[in-house]
Protein backbone atom coordinates (compact mmCIF):
# COMPACT_ATOMS: atom_id res chain seq x y z
CA UNK A 1 0.00 0.00 0.00
CA UNK A 2 3.04 2.50 0.80
CA UNK A 3 4.12 1.72 -3.16
CA UNK A 4 2.49 5.15 -5.56
CA UNK A 5 5.29 5.34 -8.07
CA UNK A 6 8.05 2.60 -9.69
CA UNK A 7 11.42 4.70 -10.13
CA UNK A 8 13.09 3.40 -13.35
CA UNK A 9 16.28 4.97 -11.96
CA UNK A 10 18.09 8.22 -10.19
CA UNK A 11 20.34 10.90 -12.03
CA UNK A 12 20.95 8.52 -14.34
CA UNK A 13 22.76 9.87 -18.32
CA UNK A 14 21.52 7.29 -20.47
CA UNK A 15 18.55 8.32 -21.46
CA UNK A 16 20.38 11.28 -23.38
CA UNK A 17 21.28 8.63 -25.87
CA UNK A 18 18.62 6.90 -27.96
CA UNK A 19 19.78 3.56 -26.75
CA UNK A 20 19.10 4.90 -22.83
CA UNK A 21 15.66 6.09 -24.52
CA UNK A 22 14.58 2.37 -25.91
CA UNK A 23 16.06 0.65 -22.66
CA UNK A 24 13.92 3.02 -20.50
CA UNK A 25 10.75 2.28 -22.87
CA UNK A 26 11.41 -1.42 -22.31
CA UNK A 27 11.85 -0.99 -18.76
CA UNK A 28 8.13 0.67 -18.60
CA UNK A 29 6.66 -1.78 -20.34
CA UNK A 30 7.79 -4.43 -18.12
CA UNK A 31 6.55 -2.25 -15.08
CA UNK A 32 2.99 -1.76 -16.75
CA UNK A 33 2.69 -5.39 -17.64
CA UNK A 34 3.72 -6.60 -14.37
CA UNK A 35 1.34 -3.88 -12.00
CA UNK A 36 -0.72 -1.63 -14.33
CA UNK A 37 -2.58 0.36 -11.19
CA UNK A 38 0.85 2.58 -10.68
CA UNK A 39 2.53 4.94 -12.31
CA UNK A 40 6.02 4.58 -13.10
CA UNK A 41 8.44 7.71 -13.12
CA UNK A 42 12.22 8.40 -12.50
CA UNK A 43 14.47 11.03 -10.98
CA UNK A 44 15.88 12.90 -14.00
CA UNK A 45 18.60 15.39 -13.20
CA UNK A 46 17.98 17.86 -16.14
CA UNK A 47 22.02 19.08 -15.78
CA UNK A 48 23.50 16.24 -15.71
CA UNK A 49 21.43 14.72 -18.99
CA UNK A 50 22.10 17.83 -20.88
CA UNK A 51 26.09 17.95 -20.09
CA UNK A 52 25.92 14.05 -21.10
CA UNK A 53 25.26 14.85 -24.48
CA UNK A 54 28.26 17.26 -24.44
CA UNK A 55 30.64 14.11 -23.83
CA UNK A 56 30.74 14.63 -20.19
CA UNK A 57 28.89 11.67 -19.48
CA UNK A 58 29.96 8.63 -17.20
CA UNK A 59 28.44 6.49 -20.20
CA UNK A 60 29.46 6.35 -23.76
CA UNK A 61 27.35 5.08 -26.77
CA UNK A 62 29.26 2.06 -27.09
CA UNK A 63 28.84 1.10 -23.50
CA UNK A 64 32.66 0.89 -23.05
CA UNK A 65 31.77 3.88 -20.37
CA UNK A 66 34.60 6.29 -19.01
CA UNK A 67 37.97 6.01 -16.99
CA UNK A 68 37.29 7.37 -13.45
CA UNK A 69 40.28 5.97 -12.01
CA UNK A 70 41.96 9.37 -11.75
CA UNK A 71 41.36 12.70 -12.85
CA UNK A 72 39.52 12.16 -15.62
CA UNK A 73 35.97 11.86 -13.38
CA UNK A 74 35.94 15.33 -12.44
CA UNK A 75 35.15 16.25 -16.04
CA UNK A 76 32.33 14.17 -16.62
CA UNK A 77 28.82 15.18 -15.53
CA UNK A 78 28.03 12.72 -12.51
CA UNK A 79 25.45 12.88 -9.58
CA UNK A 80 28.71 13.07 -7.59
CA UNK A 81 30.24 15.82 -9.80
CA UNK A 82 26.91 17.73 -9.49
CA UNK A 83 26.93 17.49 -5.98
CA UNK A 84 30.56 19.27 -5.22
CA UNK A 85 29.50 22.20 -7.55
CA UNK A 86 25.93 22.56 -6.23
CA UNK A 87 27.28 22.70 -2.70
CA UNK A 88 29.47 25.57 -4.17
CA UNK A 89 27.07 27.05 -6.48
CA UNK A 90 23.69 27.12 -3.92
CA UNK A 91 20.08 26.65 -4.66
CA UNK A 92 20.92 28.76 -8.00
CA UNK A 93 21.38 25.00 -9.39
CA UNK A 94 17.88 25.08 -10.01
CA UNK A 95 17.83 27.37 -13.12
CA UNK A 96 21.24 25.27 -14.46
CA UNK A 97 18.73 22.73 -16.87
CA UNK A 98 16.47 26.03 -18.17
CA UNK A 99 17.96 26.17 -21.45
CA UNK A 100 16.37 24.86 -24.77
CA UNK A 101 19.07 22.34 -25.29
CA UNK A 102 18.32 20.72 -21.83
CA UNK A 103 14.46 20.48 -23.08
CA UNK A 104 15.35 19.17 -26.16
CA UNK A 105 17.93 16.34 -24.31
CA UNK A 106 15.56 15.55 -21.64
CA UNK A 107 12.08 15.70 -23.57
CA UNK A 108 12.03 12.02 -24.83
CA UNK A 109 12.80 10.67 -21.21
CA UNK A 110 9.98 12.93 -19.42
CA UNK A 111 7.64 12.17 -21.81
CA UNK A 112 7.98 8.24 -21.79
CA UNK A 113 7.50 8.52 -18.23
CA UNK A 114 4.17 8.27 -16.82
CA UNK A 115 4.91 11.01 -14.45
CA UNK A 116 8.17 12.99 -14.74
CA UNK A 117 10.72 13.37 -11.92
CA UNK A 118 12.72 16.62 -11.50
CA UNK A 119 15.42 16.81 -9.47
CA UNK A 120 16.73 19.89 -8.44
CA UNK A 121 15.00 21.83 -11.91
CA UNK A 122 12.54 23.69 -10.18
CA UNK A 123 13.43 26.52 -11.80
CA UNK A 124 11.63 24.83 -15.15
CA UNK A 125 7.95 24.73 -13.09
CA UNK A 126 6.56 27.54 -14.77
CA UNK A 127 7.01 27.00 -18.34
CA UNK A 128 6.24 23.31 -18.05
CA UNK A 129 2.63 24.39 -18.43
CA UNK A 130 3.08 25.69 -21.84
CA UNK A 131 5.68 24.05 -23.37
CA UNK A 132 4.43 20.20 -22.04
CA UNK A 133 0.75 21.21 -21.41
CA UNK A 134 0.26 17.00 -21.55
CA UNK A 135 3.13 16.61 -18.95
CA UNK A 136 3.04 15.65 -15.24
CA UNK A 137 5.95 16.37 -13.08
CA UNK A 138 6.73 16.67 -9.67
CA UNK A 139 10.21 17.53 -7.46
CA UNK A 140 11.60 14.45 -6.71
CA UNK A 141 14.54 15.77 -5.32
CA UNK A 142 14.46 19.17 -3.74
CA UNK A 143 16.64 21.30 -1.30
CA UNK A 144 14.47 21.31 2.05
CA UNK A 145 15.14 25.72 2.22
CA UNK A 146 13.26 25.53 -1.19
CA UNK A 147 10.12 24.06 0.05
CA UNK A 148 7.85 26.33 1.31
CA UNK A 149 8.36 28.19 -2.83
CA UNK A 150 7.58 24.98 -4.28
CA UNK A 151 4.78 23.87 -2.14
CA UNK A 152 3.24 27.49 -3.20
CA UNK A 153 4.15 26.38 -6.85
CA UNK A 154 2.28 22.74 -6.16
CA UNK A 155 -0.58 24.32 -5.05
CA UNK A 156 -0.78 26.51 -8.03
CA UNK A 157 0.09 24.36 -10.87
CA UNK A 158 -2.40 21.60 -11.70
CA UNK A 159 0.58 19.53 -13.49
CA UNK A 160 2.64 19.33 -10.56
CA UNK A 161 1.53 17.17 -8.42
CA UNK A 162 4.32 16.98 -5.28
CA UNK A 163 7.63 17.80 -3.61
CA UNK A 164 10.46 15.00 -1.95
CA UNK A 165 13.05 17.92 -0.57
CA UNK A 166 15.93 15.47 0.09
CA UNK A 167 16.11 14.24 2.80
CA UNK A 168 13.74 12.65 5.71
CA UNK A 169 15.86 10.12 7.52
CA UNK A 170 19.68 10.40 7.64
CA UNK A 171 22.01 7.45 6.59
CA UNK A 172 25.98 6.44 6.65
CA UNK A 173 27.44 7.71 3.39
CA UNK A 174 27.80 10.69 1.13
CA UNK A 175 29.81 11.48 4.38
CA UNK A 176 28.89 14.87 5.49
CA UNK A 177 27.51 16.20 2.52
CA UNK A 178 24.51 17.79 4.54
CA UNK A 179 26.28 18.93 7.66
CA UNK A 180 26.35 22.39 8.99
CA UNK A 181 30.00 21.42 9.80
CA UNK A 182 31.71 23.36 12.94
CA UNK A 183 35.61 21.30 12.40
CA UNK A 184 38.02 22.19 10.03
CA UNK A 185 37.67 19.62 8.05
CA UNK A 186 33.88 20.09 7.21
CA UNK A 187 34.29 22.57 3.84
CA UNK A 188 33.28 20.42 0.24
CA UNK A 189 30.78 17.88 0.10
CA UNK A 190 32.73 14.81 0.07
CA UNK A 191 34.28 15.72 3.62
CA UNK A 192 37.70 13.12 4.80
CA UNK A 193 37.53 10.48 7.27
CA UNK A 194 36.47 10.30 10.41
CA UNK A 195 32.88 11.73 8.84
CA UNK A 196 30.48 8.87 8.74
CA UNK A 197 26.85 10.16 8.16
CA UNK A 198 25.66 12.03 5.41
CA UNK A 199 23.68 14.29 7.98
CA UNK A 200 21.24 15.36 6.25
CA UNK A 201 18.73 14.14 7.81
CA UNK A 202 15.25 16.65 8.75
CA UNK A 203 15.27 13.50 10.99
CA UNK A 204 18.34 11.71 12.58
CA UNK A 205 19.69 8.43 11.98
CA UNK A 206 18.14 7.75 15.11
CA UNK A 207 14.50 9.07 14.65
CA UNK A 208 14.77 12.41 16.01
CA UNK A 209 13.43 14.90 14.53
CA UNK A 210 15.16 18.35 14.21
CA UNK A 211 13.71 22.07 13.21
CA UNK A 212 13.71 20.85 8.95
CA UNK A 213 10.80 18.58 10.05
CA UNK A 214 8.42 21.36 11.90
CA UNK A 215 9.24 23.85 9.01
CA UNK A 216 8.08 21.47 6.68
CA UNK A 217 5.18 20.75 9.09
CA UNK A 218 3.98 24.32 9.10
CA UNK A 219 4.13 25.05 4.95
CA UNK A 220 1.97 22.05 4.71
CA UNK A 221 -0.52 23.39 7.64
CA UNK A 222 -0.03 20.20 9.90
CA UNK A 223 0.77 22.75 12.85
CA UNK A 224 -2.33 23.19 15.36
CA UNK A 225 0.03 25.18 17.52
CA UNK A 226 3.45 26.40 16.64
CA UNK A 227 6.65 25.02 17.46
CA UNK A 228 10.13 25.79 17.85
CA UNK A 229 13.86 24.62 17.66
CA UNK A 230 17.43 26.12 18.21
CA UNK A 231 20.82 26.17 16.07
CA UNK A 232 23.53 24.16 18.03
CA UNK A 233 25.30 26.63 20.98
CA UNK A 234 28.40 24.86 21.62
CA UNK A 235 30.46 26.24 18.53
CA UNK A 236 30.68 29.49 20.30
CA UNK A 237 32.41 31.90 17.52
CA UNK A 238 32.77 29.48 14.80
CA UNK A 239 30.74 29.88 12.09
CA UNK A 240 29.72 26.86 10.43
CA UNK A 241 30.33 25.47 6.73
CA UNK A 242 27.19 25.11 5.59
CA UNK A 243 25.99 22.52 2.93
CA UNK A 244 23.00 23.27 0.68
CA UNK A 245 21.06 20.23 1.41
CA UNK A 246 20.32 21.57 4.69
CA UNK A 247 18.05 24.45 5.35
CA UNK A 248 18.63 24.80 9.39
CA UNK A 249 20.18 22.39 11.90
CA UNK A 250 18.09 23.43 14.79
CA UNK A 251 17.22 21.45 17.66
CA UNK A 252 14.00 21.55 19.46
CA UNK A 253 15.97 21.91 22.94
CA UNK A 254 16.76 24.56 25.22
CA UNK A 255 19.41 22.70 27.56
CA UNK A 256 22.87 23.18 27.01
CA UNK A 257 25.76 22.72 29.71
CA UNK A 258 27.97 25.58 29.89
CA UNK A 259 27.09 27.35 27.29
CA UNK A 260 25.67 30.21 29.43
CA UNK A 261 25.59 33.53 27.54
CA UNK A 262 26.43 31.71 24.43
CA UNK A 263 24.15 33.71 21.10
CA UNK A 264 22.13 31.64 18.92
CA UNK A 265 19.37 31.73 16.04
CA UNK A 266 16.20 30.92 17.67
CA UNK A 267 13.71 29.78 14.71
CA UNK A 268 9.72 29.44 15.38
CA UNK A 269 7.98 27.74 12.76
CA UNK A 270 4.10 28.49 12.03
CA UNK A 271 1.87 30.01 9.82
CA UNK A 272 1.66 34.08 11.53
CA UNK A 273 2.79 37.54 11.14
CA UNK A 274 5.36 38.08 13.67
CA UNK A 275 6.76 36.37 16.91
CA UNK A 276 7.93 37.91 19.84
CA UNK A 277 10.31 35.38 22.02
CA UNK A 278 10.59 35.32 25.60
CA UNK A 279 13.04 34.41 28.16
CA UNK A 280 11.90 33.58 31.60
CA UNK A 281 9.04 36.20 30.88
CA UNK A 282 11.44 38.84 29.84
CA UNK A 283 11.51 39.60 26.64
CA UNK A 284 14.29 38.93 24.12
CA UNK A 285 13.25 39.83 20.62
CA UNK A 286 10.73 40.43 17.92
CA UNK A 287 10.28 39.34 14.01
CA UNK A 288 8.36 38.90 10.83
CA UNK A 289 7.52 35.26 10.13
CA UNK A 290 8.70 34.59 6.02
CA UNK A 291 7.56 31.43 4.65
CA UNK A 292 6.53 29.96 7.79
CA UNK A 293 9.54 30.70 9.59
CA UNK A 294 10.91 33.13 11.90
CA UNK A 295 14.47 33.36 12.89
CA UNK A 296 15.29 35.15 16.14
CA UNK A 297 18.54 36.19 18.23
CA UNK A 298 19.12 34.73 21.32
CA UNK A 299 21.72 34.54 24.50
CA UNK A 300 21.70 31.37 26.54
CA UNK A 301 20.42 31.46 30.25
CA UNK A 302 18.75 28.08 31.65
CA UNK A 303 14.90 28.43 32.33
CA UNK A 304 11.97 29.08 29.76
CA UNK A 305 11.96 30.02 26.38
CA UNK A 306 9.15 30.88 24.98
CA UNK A 307 7.84 31.97 21.46
CA UNK A 308 4.15 33.77 20.97
CA UNK A 309 2.60 34.41 17.33
CA UNK A 310 0.56 37.34 16.49
CA UNK A 311 -1.50 37.41 13.17
CA UNK A 312 -1.11 41.02 10.64
CA UNK A 313 -4.41 42.19 13.49
CA UNK A 314 -2.00 41.51 16.31
CA UNK A 315 -4.52 38.72 17.63
CA UNK A 316 -1.98 35.92 19.42
CA UNK A 317 -2.49 32.87 17.42
CA UNK A 318 -0.44 30.35 19.41
CA UNK A 319 2.62 29.75 21.63
CA UNK A 320 5.29 27.46 22.66
CA UNK A 321 8.04 26.78 24.63
CA UNK A 322 10.87 25.10 25.65
CA UNK A 323 12.41 23.82 28.93
CA UNK A 324 16.06 23.47 30.67
CA UNK A 325 16.19 20.07 32.09
CA UNK A 326 16.57 19.87 35.88
CA UNK A 327 18.61 17.24 35.89
CA UNK A 328 20.80 14.85 33.39
CA UNK A 329 20.10 11.30 34.15
CA UNK A 330 20.01 8.63 31.70
CA UNK A 331 16.94 7.27 30.29
CA UNK A 332 16.04 3.90 29.48
CA UNK A 333 13.10 3.97 26.77
CA UNK A 334 12.59 0.53 24.27
CA UNK A 335 10.00 0.50 22.07
CA UNK A 336 7.02 -1.86 22.56
CA UNK A 337 7.17 -4.44 20.52
CA UNK A 338 6.07 -8.16 19.96
CA UNK A 339 9.39 -8.68 17.80
CA UNK A 340 11.99 -10.46 19.24
CA UNK A 341 14.19 -7.07 17.73
CA UNK A 342 14.10 -4.36 19.35
CA UNK A 343 15.13 -0.86 19.05
CA UNK A 344 15.91 1.10 22.55
CA UNK A 345 15.96 4.90 22.45
CA UNK A 346 18.85 6.06 25.26
CA UNK A 347 18.85 9.98 26.43
CA UNK A 348 20.52 12.08 29.05
CA UNK A 349 17.72 14.59 30.79
CA UNK A 350 14.98 14.43 33.75
CA UNK A 351 12.18 12.42 32.02
CA UNK A 352 10.42 15.70 29.66
CA UNK A 353 13.36 17.03 27.79
CA UNK A 354 17.02 15.80 26.64
CA UNK A 355 20.05 17.72 28.09
CA UNK A 356 21.60 18.37 24.30
CA UNK A 357 25.16 19.01 25.64
CA UNK A 358 26.26 16.87 28.34
CA UNK A 359 27.43 14.41 25.93
CA UNK A 360 29.13 11.17 28.34
CA UNK A 361 30.58 7.88 27.22
CA UNK A 362 28.06 4.85 27.86
CA UNK A 363 28.78 1.46 28.46
CA UNK A 364 25.82 -1.07 27.60
CA UNK A 365 25.75 -4.75 28.24
CA UNK A 366 22.73 -7.27 27.90
CA UNK A 367 21.75 -9.90 29.87
CA UNK A 368 19.73 -13.01 28.48
CA UNK A 369 19.91 -10.99 25.17
CA UNK A 370 22.70 -10.09 22.32
CA UNK A 371 23.08 -6.19 21.42
CA UNK A 372 23.38 -6.22 17.57
CA UNK A 373 24.63 -2.45 17.74
CA UNK A 374 24.88 0.77 19.54
CA UNK A 375 25.62 4.18 18.56
CA UNK A 376 24.25 7.62 18.61
CA UNK A 377 23.24 10.54 15.20
CA UNK A 378 27.10 12.26 15.43
CA UNK A 379 28.19 12.08 12.03
CA UNK A 380 31.74 12.62 12.75
CA UNK A 381 33.33 9.64 14.96
CA UNK A 382 35.76 7.51 14.85
CA UNK A 383 33.67 4.82 17.29
CA UNK A 384 32.20 1.70 16.40
CA UNK A 385 28.63 0.74 16.39
CA UNK A 386 29.69 -2.94 17.38
CA UNK A 387 31.44 -2.34 20.62
CA UNK A 388 28.76 -1.67 23.11
CA UNK A 389 30.70 1.64 24.02
CA UNK A 390 29.58 4.93 22.64
CA UNK A 391 29.31 8.53 22.79
CA UNK A 392 25.67 10.28 23.56
CA UNK A 393 25.29 13.39 20.23
CA UNK A 394 22.86 16.02 21.55
CA UNK A 395 22.12 13.77 24.62
CA UNK A 396 20.84 10.58 22.72
CA UNK A 397 21.70 6.97 22.04
CA UNK A 398 19.98 4.11 20.80
CA UNK A 399 20.29 0.52 21.16
CA UNK A 400 19.08 -2.53 18.89
CA UNK A 401 19.10 -5.95 21.15
CA UNK A 402 17.68 -9.05 20.26
CA UNK A 403 16.29 -9.57 23.66
CA UNK A 404 14.67 -13.27 24.47
CA UNK A 405 12.67 -14.04 28.07
CA UNK A 406 13.60 -11.78 31.04
CA UNK A 407 16.35 -9.59 28.73
CA UNK A 408 17.65 -6.68 30.98
CA UNK A 409 19.82 -4.02 29.45
CA UNK A 410 22.25 -2.37 31.65
CA UNK A 411 23.58 1.05 30.65
CA UNK A 412 26.32 2.54 32.78
CA UNK A 413 28.07 6.39 32.27
CA UNK A 414 30.96 5.35 34.89
CA UNK A 415 29.14 6.63 38.03
CA UNK A 416 25.63 6.00 37.28
CA UNK A 417 24.22 2.40 36.67
CA UNK A 418 20.80 2.17 34.85
CA UNK A 419 18.59 -1.07 33.97
CA UNK A 420 15.64 -1.72 31.89
CA UNK A 421 13.11 -5.15 31.39
CA UNK A 422 12.67 -5.90 28.05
Amino acid sequence: ASVILYSIGNEITEPAYAKGIKLAQEMIHLIHNIDESRPVSGGMNLMIMSKAVSGKGVYSEDGSGRDESNDEKMKNMNSLVFNMITNIVGTSMNKAANSKKADEVTTPILDALDIAGYNYASGRYKMEGKKHPDRIIFGSETFPQDLPKNWERVKKYPYLIGDFMWTAWDYIGEAGGGAWAYTPDGKGFQKPYPWLLADMGAIDILGNPNGEVMWAQAVWKLLETPKMAVRPLNHPGIRPAKSTWRGTNALPSWSWKDCEGNRTKVEVYFDCARVELYLNDRLLAKGKCKDYRTILTACYLPGKLEAVCFDVQGREVGRTSLMTAKESKIQIMPEKTDSDICFVPIKLGDGFNVECNDDRKLVLTVENGECLGFGSANPRTEESFLTGTYTTYYGSAMAVIRKKENTILYVTDGEAVVSKAL
